[in-house]
């Protein structure tokens, strides 16, 4: 057993979160008992997720996506209370890191994700250097997101204004990261691999020759929260189990 306190300084310590401007708070989101035996990691504290975590046995979750976002309604109703009731009447920890896990060079959601495609980061672009590039060799657009779809088991939205030029420099940055697009662009990028598509990209990649795949929020995010929680478990001597809540988005 170890301290809640104790994971929250080996989180912190990990990610870093002061380094990160951010759009809600990063840590312990809320307060459960003061022992922790057993970890349960999962991408959104959705109601689905806690009502598994609690079945798992869990002592503490740990998310990507947590409760409390800036700008919200901060008042405790509905979906929200529910979720919170149960995290209370079961006296679980709820430690929730967005950019910060976002960010982190070898276990974060990016560095995971360009893993996973078989891409190494030799450099760094867009806001609060989030977004990671590399090189890689494709013949063209659709044999890049016939890769991304094999990677990560899911369909993907692929737009291109250069559909039979060869890729050679990749950028990517998991979630809803479609505004980073032209900073990929101006970084050098051929492609660019995200979570979600908004209606301007779709005209950029056409009028800039280059290639948008949005390969899904859920899908590019669903790594970074299970490899920082389980390299945490097996520093404190505590277990850990990753549950996967389906998501299309």
């Amino acid at each position: 057993m170890i301290q809640r306190q104790d994971l929250l300084a080996h989180f912190n310590a990990l990610l870093q979160p002061e380094r990160f401007k951010d759009y809600g708070p990063n840590g312990l989101q809320v307060e459960g008992k003061a022992g922790i035996r057993h970890i349960v990691s999962g991408v959104t504290a959705s109601r689905a997720l806690i009502e598994a975590a609690i079945a798992d046995g869990a002592d503490a979750i740990f998310v990507h996506h947590g409760l409390f976002w800036r700008g919200m309604d901060g008042r405790i109703t509905g979906w929200m209370k529910e979720r919170i009731r149960l995290l209370l009447v079961h006296d679980i920890s709820l430690f929730a890191y967005h950019l910060p896990l976002d960010a982190h060079p070898q276990l974060g959601n990016n560095a995971q994700l360009g893993a996973r495609l078989g891409v190494q980061c030799d450099a760094t672009f867009g806001d609060q250097a989030l977004g990671m590039l590399g090189h890689v060799n494709f013949a063209n657009a659709d044999a890049l997101a016939a890769h991304v779809q094999a990677a990560l088991g899911r369909s993907v939205t692929c737009v291109s204004g250069a559909s039979d030029q060869p890729i050679r420099r990749l950028a990517w940055c998991t979630g809803g990261a479609q505004g980073f697009y032209e900073s990929a662009l101006a970084a050098g990028a051929d492609a660019f691999v995200t979570g979600e598509i908004s209606e301007p990209q779709a005209h950029l990649a056409r009028e800039t020759a280059s290639t948008f795949i949005a390969a899904g929020h859920h899908a590019t995010e669903r790594y970074g929260a299970p490899a920082v929680a389980a390299h945490v478990a097996l520093q404190l001597g505590v277990s850990h189990r990753f549950i996967e809540i389906d998501n299309p988005a």
